[in-house]
Order: structure tokens, then sequence, then C-alpha cells
């Protein structure tokens, strides 16, 4: 069967549903799907939470009339394999579906594309690629995970519109409106880590934690440490108790008195081996933060250094710059990347490609990814 513009319409319903399960359904996929039946819909649902039910059976879950020869529209292809729930295949079989749309194939290793096999076997005419493209951008997380064993990885700052982060005494606040700084606290609200340097950590005894908004999920604030310089007094040690704390430092460090009076207060440590430039491995670090921690998205919110490693090593997936109309036209003033490269030409730099831009009041946050 052709796809019709009643397809699309009901394929972008879908992924506006999947798209409300961010934050919540990590490691988890985003997925929407809606039930229509003689040019209707009968019912909807997305993925919720992890370790609930799939978008599938809370759609069939909700129709208000039976769901035979109906079409079902997914985001992603129904799995098959039983694992903290039953295969969403069985459900769409046993409800008598005719037609299932799904906007695209499941690369995950107990799915890729054994549903959209199974689904064919019972007679069920299956079609994929449907806003293929929007669904992959809905689960660019998701999908680099599976692929690289690797968080995705956000490079967040607020700078002026000459590019700078902070005066050279070290003041930023505000740079960014309150419009643009609540959106912020969103986006630490669904993120899984909130990752700075121990510079930022002792400049702005900042508390890292999501305010004022709907919290998702509690991220775990990350500093790299490598000294171990965090002040006990600092505010990150002070709220323990409203979110962890993971600091990471290198292994000269391991038997150190301050790892200690650390990990008294609560503090996990987490010791890398520096590599021969004398750096912290952070790519190891991100890797850990999958395998140990089930992680799937990093807010890195600098400081420049920090930021400048993450860039040098290729590590950074997405940049949200908050750009505010201020001018400094300071020389010395602090700018938001520091690699410690000298380059002599414009193409050595790292390429972005702008996928959005928002106004939050005067300030305008663009989204790129990193190319």
């Amino acid at each position: 069967m052709a796809k019709t513009d009643n397809d699309m319409k009901w394929m972008a319903r879908a992924l506006k549903l999947a798209k409300r399960g961010e934050g919540f359904v990590e490691p988890n996929p985003m997925v929407g799907c809606v039930i229509v039946k003689a040019g209707k819909k009968i019912g909807q649902g997305y993925h919720k939470r992890f370790g609930t039910p799939h978008a599938e059976p809370n759609a069939l879950a909700s129709c208000n009339v039976s769901a035979k020869n109906a079409t079902a529209y997914v985001t992603l292809e129904p799995c098959c394999h039983f694992g903290k729930t039953p295969p969403c295949t069985d459900a769409l079989i046993k409800a008598g579906v005719k037609r299932v749309v799904v906007a695209m194939a499941d690369p995950f290793a107990k799915v890729a594309g054994h549903g959209l096999k199974t689904l064919r076997e019972q007679g069920i005419d299956v079609q994929v690629g449907l806003c293929e493209k929007q669904a992959v951008a809905l689960n660019e997380p998701y999908l680099k995970r599976l692929s690289t064993g690797m968080p995705w990885v956000i490079a967040k700052w607020a700078q002026t519109l000459d590019g700078y982060i902070a005066t050279h005494t070290g003041s930023s606040k505000w740079i960014s409106n309150s419009q643009s700084r609540q959106h912020v606290h969103e986006i630490r609200a669904r993120v899984d880590a909130v990752m700075i340097g121990i510079n930022t950590a002792i400049t702005d005894n900042a508390t890292l934690t999501a305010r004022d908004v709907p919290v998702k999920r509690i991220a775990t604030r990350i500093v790299v440490d490598p000294s171990l310089k965090l002040p006990l007094t600092s505010n990150l040690i002070k709220t323990l108790d409203q979110a962890p704390l993971l600091v990471v430092c290198s292994t000269t460090m391991t038997d150190s008195p301050k790892a200690k009076r650390l990990s008294q207060r609560g503090v996990e440590l987490v010791m890398l081996k520096p590599d021969k430039d004398g750096k912290l491995n952070l790519k190891r670090l991100l890797k850990q933060l999958v395998t140990l921690k089930q992680m799937t998205n990093v807010l890195v919110e600098g400081g420049a250094t920090l930021h400048g490693q993450m860039f040098k090593r290729k590590l950074v997936d997405q940049v949200l710059a908050y750009v505010t109309p201020k001018l400094l036209g300071d020389p010395t003033a602090l700018s938001p990347v520091k690699t410690g490269k000298q380059l002599k030409a414009i193409t050595q730099g790292t390429t972005l490609s702008l996928r959005d831009r928002i106004a939050f009041g005067d300030d305008t946050l663009l989204d790129f990814r990193v190319k």
C-alpha cells in the first residue's frame, strides 16, 4: 500500500508523542504509536518510563474500539523479544492490526529487523521509512550509544555577541537572561549527568542541580578534578543529599588524604590514568559512564579548558550556545573553548552544522551538531 498524506499526519503525531518520554525512558529509545481505523484515530500511546510498557501496548490499551484491521503508526521497529516487558510484536498481532507503518528499523541487536520479519510472517503489511529522518533525529543519543558504546555529549555555554563567556576576572553572572537559564535547568532535569572542570567548580561554586522546573531524572554531577582541588566546603558537597557527586581524578591521587576525606563525605571517586600529554582520558571516562552507570546523555557546562579537551578528542556531539546581545570588546576576556592548540588556518577548526535556533527574549539559542 502506497504511503499517503494521512500516513504522514499520523506518523508526525506519533513522533510528537514519543518526545514526551524524553528524560524518563533512557537508556531506552523514545517511541510513540498511533492506532488508526477507517481514517480515524482510535488510540495512541508512548513509552512513558524505563521498565514500563512500550508505546504499542499503551496505544492499544487506549483504543476506544477494536484495533482489528487497523493501522499502527510506530516511530521505531516494534521489539520482538522478552525484556522488562513482553514483545510489542505479540501485542500488535494479538490485536489483529492489518498494517504497521514504521519510521525506522531498530539497530538494537535483539530487534534489528526481526520485529519487522515477525509481523510480516503473520501476514501484516509492514512499511518502513516514513519520517525516518525525524525518527533518527529524535533518538540520536540512543543510536550513538548503541553504535559506539559512548553517551551523547552536549557542550553548553552562554556567550556575548563577540564570543566571550566571562570577563578576564571570571565574572559571568549573568551573561544570559532568565529565560535562557531556565532552559538550561530544563536540560539538566532530563540528562544523566552534568559535567564541569575543577576551575569552573571553584570559580562558580555552583550546585549544578535542576531548579524551578519539573525534574524527570536526577543528574549526577561530575567534576573533572585531576589533583583533587575541590574544596570540602563547596556547594557541590553541601548538596550531596540532593544529587550524586562523582569526582574524576588521576590515579596518582588514589591513596591521598583528600581522596579519603571526599569518600567519607559520600563523594564517588573515579581514578583515571593520565595520557601521555598528562591529561585524563576523557573518552575512557565516557565509556565508563555507559558501562557502569548506564548513562545516555551528558551535559558539559565547561569551562573553556574542559570544553577544549572534549573538542580536541572529538567527543562532542551537540553544541548549545546561548548568544546574548552584549559586547565585551576585551581581548583578555574568556572564550568558550580552549584547546591549547594554535591553528594557522580556519580550515583546521571544528565545523558545526546548525540544527535549530530558538529565541529566549533577546537571547538566541543556537543548536549545532558537530560534523
